[in-house]
């Protein structure tokens, strides 16, 4: 069954495709996480170029619709899984290489 219900379309998707896109503009979020560490208080004007660069990767990504189909399969793969053994698969994190 792929009825969706509110929270798995507006909470649990949206979350499976931050993670996902965060991971795949890995690098910006890296320059980015490196130049608010390197710059302090000052980071909100000297980290402008950093900042604009992860939000149109990850933007692009929030609207794309056939990623928000990649990751409402995955979602649903997950959700079958769980309902065929009962067991909670733990959600990957994210950690940066620093």
């Amino acid at each position: 069954n792929s009825k969706l219900r509110h929270v798995e379309k507006d909470v649990l998707i949206p979350q499976i495709m931050r993670d996902r896109a965060k991971e795949l503009c890995s690098d910006k979020v890296q320059a980015f996480t490196k130049c608010c560490q390197e710059t302090g208080v000052l980071m909100v004007v000297k980290c402008r170029q950093e900042n604009a660069a992860l939000k149109d990767c990850l933007v692009g990504y929030y609207s794309d619709p056939s990623f928000y189909e990649e990751c409402k399969a995955e979602y649903l793969k997950q959700r079958e899984e769980y309902r065929a053994t009962g067991i909670k698969k733990k959600r990957q994190k994210f950690t940066p290489n620093v």
